[in-house]
């Protein structure tokens, strides 16, 4: 099984550019690509950690990770998938917050011998010329398209609508992919299937200003059988900060997961090689209830959590 066939497997890819070119960078182990995480918070919580398994899978296949902190856009935030403006927040808080994540990420990525990069997008973003933005970006969007992406159409049918700023979101991620793509030869972006549009904007953005071919592959939510987003209880994110979600509350949220949902959930943040099959479907329940612990050693394993454990067997499944 190729490492794209791996990844189709275990039902993490939603979109992709170009699949057959894409498809080749990554089974020869030769993509550059990036996942940007706006540091809305102090913590990456278990939609991130979603994020940061696929990006080690994919760096232990050969290829480079560039993992982005978005010191320059979380000063705008992101529209998608919000019904209203994100509250803003101070420099000093967006710095904190980026420290935190740089923190966190090196728990998971290797960012040895340029095995992996890690980037701020303050460092461009924010001495940007507004004139000359315009001048050097400005004619490759178009407003027409701007405005038929899905997160600005909800947006605009909303009370509040669309501010300005946030219009805005769209360029400022397009131009990441655009600096990266300079800097260090990124051909690829990932990023949740919410964020389709800005990828888009950024591989045509390359195409127009560069002449050159640029790659996006969205990830697929992490949902229940309900089709309710996971990562969340009744009291707020599940984090990866033992100091935000405790190491008892981490092992319950994962301890509670519906037998419907623990053979997806080991596919997609596990490292559990595929196939993953329960043995005896006519006595799954105990099997199923073993998977669960199987599911909370290797989640918290990986996390580089305090109450880590060694990897486990692959005995009760096949």
């Amino acid at each position: 099984m190729t490492v794209y066939e791996e990844l189709v497997e275990r039902g993490l890819i939603a979109q992709v550019t170009d699949e057959d070119e894409l498809k080749e960078l990554i089974n020869a182990g030769k993509a550059t690509f990036y996942i940007g995480f706006d540091a809305t918070a102090d913590s990456l919580h278990v939609g991130h950690f979603m994020a940061l398994c696929l990006m080690k899978r994919l760096q232990m296949s050969g290829n480079r990770p560039i993992a982005l902190v978005g010191g320059g856009t979380t000063m705008i935030g992101d529209p998608s998938g919000r019904s209203d403006m994100r509250q803003m927040m101070t420099p000093e808080m967006i710095n904190h917050n980026c420290e935190c994540f740089k923190k966190q990420m090196s728990k998971f990525i290797d960012f040895s011998d340029d095995k992996a990069i890690l980037v701020n997008n303050a460092d461009w973003l924010l001495d940007l010329n507004y004139v000359d933005v315009l001048r050097e970006v400005g004619s490759c969007f178009s407003v027409n398209r701007m405005l038929s992406a899905e997160c600005y159409k909800q947006r605009m049918d909303r009370e509040g609508g669309l501010t300005f700023l946030e219009f805005n979101y769209m360029i400022m991620q397009a131009y990441d992919f655009y600096q990266l793509y300079q800097k260090y030869g990124c051909q690829m972006q990932l990023g949740g299937n919410d964020q389709w549009s800005n990828m888009l904007a950024g591989t045509d953005l390359i195409r127009r200003k560069l002449g050159e071919n640029a790659y996006a592959m969205t990830i697929t939510l992490l949902l229940n059988s309900e089709g309710k987003k996971m990562g969340k209880t009744q009291s707020g994110a599940v984090w990866l900060d033992p100091n935000k979600t405790s190491p008892f509350e981490f092992y319950q949220y994962w301890r509670n997961v519906s037998d419907a949902d623990v053979i997806k959930c080991l596919k997609m943040l596990t490292f559990l090689p595929l196939p993953l099959k329960i043995k005896d479907v006519a006595n799954a329940k105990g099997i199923i209830q073993r998977a669960r612990v199987s599911l909370i050693v290797v989640a918290t394993f990986n996390a580089s959590s305090p109450y880590a454990a060694p990897a486990p067997t692959t005995e009760l499944v096949s």
